[in-house]
């Protein structure tokens, strides 16, 4: 578990479920994404994200306010390996309800992170990507320090996919 001044970044319980399922099924929060997940898609992203704390003890936290204990979404770390020259490796993500936007938590969360990982020595180098049209991520990327790299096409999302030209930035640490 870590804490901020605002927020408890922690391991996930069945309770976040439900909230979880609101925010994957919020169109403005999932904009940015190939689409809204059904609720049964929450379930199985929500278990590979518990399976990822089990399997290599780090992971996407699961975010709650200090001061109501409510749950507003994750902010951590992901293991990716896809098809691109700088996969595999560690990235740093963030979703948050929608309601909680432009009150600096996600930046806040992420930095909180990437210091774990800097004083464990965890990795020397994390990533962070997201669609070049989502500005308000990569906001959040600039703000925690990482710098811009390069764009790439995510080997996800057919061609022609609006959201296939990624940009990609990355930190050391």
């Amino acid at each position: 578990m870590l804490e901020t001044d605002r927020l408890i970044l922690r391991q996930w319980s069945d309770n976040d479920l439900a909230p979880f399922s609101e925010i994957n099924r919020n169109k403005e929060v999932m904009e940015h994404f190939p689409s809204i997940l059904t609720h049964e898609e929450t379930v199985k992203f929500y278990k590979r994200i518990v399976s990822e704390f089990s399997e290599f003890g780090i992971g996407l936290y699961a975010l709650e306010l200090k001061s109501d204990g409510k749950f507003i979404g994750y902010t951590g770390f992901h293991h990716f390996d896809f098809d691109a020259e700088f996969a595999p490796g560690i990235e740093i993500g963030w979703r948050l309800d929608s309601r909680y936007w432009n009150h600096g938590y996600a930046t806040e969360a992420a930095k909180a992170c990437l210091d774990y990982a800097r004083k464990r020595r965890l990795f020397s180098l994390v990533y962070s990507f997201t669609a070049l049209c989502n500005h308000r991520s990569e906001r959040v990327m600039q703000k925690i320090g990482m710098q811009p790299i390069g764009r790439f096409q995510h080997p996800a999302l057919p061609d022609g996919h609006h959201l296939k030209e990624h940009i990609l930035y990355n930190i050391e640490l």
